[in-house]
């Protein structure tokens, strides 16, 4: 039998010929990546896994490294998808209070990333556990008279699902107009078979689903890795939900008393919810293929609030990176403290710094993760970063026994924001996410309350820990692949 060293094509041993075929592929797919103008540690370490694992390395691409949605395809969503007049866009922005003078340069930053202006709401409420954002949640749909709207992660099809699921129902067979958008990674079993017998009555009802990017793998590019990771409810274009708690009873402590995940998420009411309806009809447009969304349901009049709510949003469609910017820009903002609660961190280079920075030059700066995550590599990538934060004089603290799963960033003491992005690349560069800062003392306490509360159940995580080497070089490894996680 002739081995693959012997064999020979047009002269040349097919080790030859394969040898020149790799460096071709890596040629190719290093330029290919170049051109994406990543990151430089992104592109290093994606070529890195393309050219040391060939097959493998193009496939996992393939599915989860494509950076930036189709550019036509995005001019038809903002073109179609925000359905609004010249008089209704001014309509909007007519409850725009002034912030305070020293947030009139963020507020502009955020409005420069994403086009939303700073807003107001006449109530905000903190809800501190998947229970209360539960009933909150039931109360809002019961409620509605005009329609309602919702858009998550996860949606599963267990006790909590059933339960919003059987109240959307009830409206759709009032006359309610409701619409429901899941991501298909996030919500596999509603957006798969499962999903469509357990919607059967509530489409009888009159109700409408839609899938956020449908993970066909009939497609080259089916759009993997760019989810819409947030949650929003709107309720009459007046009462409005964001944060972190999806649907789920993961995340809800009266069907897993010892396991739910500790999350934050807010109820909003006034002005500023019009701004988280103009952001659901631009994502259920899109995933309605560009079609309209008939009526836009964008109340005209709503009275002017007392508290300056501004949405923040962020998305692969924008290259604004709302989100991570205003993160950044609060942090610099600080000179007292910054407290920061995150499920994942993985910060970029920027924001590590300034967080860094912070510290350094005297602020009081909390970074709350928990100590047992839902990804070992997340973890492990998380605290690789914490001796270098804590030589800053970051003070870190590891949240014990259930998944801490909140994303909330206090700084001194009139600055709140809670959302869905988490502090890593894939929030600040890969997910639709939406957040909402809130200026004012009252809610900054809250926030604050929230923190010490939280802390009760964290450690300390010492300035030097002792590790084995092979958690050293775990930790070590998994921060050089950060930027893929």
């Amino acid at each position: 039998m002739t081995s693959l060293g012997q064999l020979t094509i047009f002269g040349l041993s097919a080790w030859n010929w394969l040898s020149w075929l790799w460096l071709v592929y890596a040629v190719v797919l290093a330029v290919w990546i170049v051109l994406q103008k990543r990151s430089p540690v992104s592109t290093l370490a994606w070529i890195m896994v393309l050219i040391l694992l060939p097959l493998l390395g193009l496939a996992v691409y393939a599915y989860f490294g494509p950076q930036r949605i189709q550019r036509a395809r995005l001019k038809r969503w903002h073109s179609k998808a925000a359905l609004m007049s010249d008089r209704e866009l001014d309509a909007l922005r007519q409850d725009r209070p002034d912030p305070p003078i020293w947030a009139v340069q963020h507020a502009r930053l955020i409005e420069q990333s994403c086009g939303l202006p700073m807003s107001s709401c006449w109530d905000v409420e903190l809800l501190a556990s998947g229970g209360a954002t539960l009933d909150a949640l039931l109360a809002a749909i019961e409620a509605a008279r005009e329609h309602v709207h919702l858009e998550y992660y996860i949606f599963d099809i267990d006790t909590t699902g059933h339960a919003i699921l059987k109240a959307l129902t009830a409206k759709a067979a009032q006359g309610v107009r409701v619409r429901l958008l899941v991501d298909a990674v996030g919500s596999p079993r509603m957006a798969g078979r499962q999903g469509r017998r357990e919607l059967a009555a509530f489409s009888a009802a009159g109700g409408e689903f839609a899938v956020f990017h449908p993970a066909r793998f009939d497609r080259f590019r089916p759009l993997v890795n760019l989810r819409t990771h947030r949650k929003i409810v709107v309720c009459d274009g007046k009462v409005g939900f964001l944060g972190g708690i999806n649907i789920t009873d993961d995340e809800n402590e009266r069907v897993r008393p010892d396991s739910a995940y500790r999350d934050t998420h807010l109820r909003l009411a006034g002005g500023a919810v019009r701004w988280l309806q103009y952001l659901f009809l631009q994502d259920w447009s899109y995933a309605n293929g560009g079609e309209p969304a008939a009526g836009a349901m964008l109340p005209e009049q709503v009275a002017a609030g007392t508290q300056p709510v501004q949405m923040v949003a962020s998305g692969p469609d924008n290259d604004g990176e709302a989100i991570h910017r205003a993160m950044i820009d609060a942090i610099g903002l600080a000179r007292e403290r910054i407290w920061l609660a995150t499920p994942y961190f993985v910060p970029t280079e920027p924001a590590l710094a300034a967080l860094t920075n912070a510290a350094l030059r005297g602020v009081q700066v909390k970074l709350m993760v928990p100590e047992r995550s839902d990804s070992r590599v997340v973890s492990a990538a998380a605290r690789s970063y914490f001796a270098e934060m804590q030589k800053a004089g970051v003070l870190v603290f590891e949240y014990q026994g259930r998944m801490f799963h909140a994303k909330t960033l206090l700084v001194d003491q009139q600055y709140g924001m809670v959302g869905s992005a988490n502090f890593d690349s894939r929030s600040f560069r890969l997910n639709f996410e939406v957040a909402a800062v809130v200026l004012g003392r009252s809610f900054n306490e809250q926030l604050a309350r929230m923190f010490d509360r939280d802390l009760s159940a964290c450690r300390l995580v010492p300035a030097r820990r002792r590790l084995r080497f092979d958690q050293k070089l775990f930790e070590a490894g998994a921060r050089l692949f950060s930027p893929l996680l």
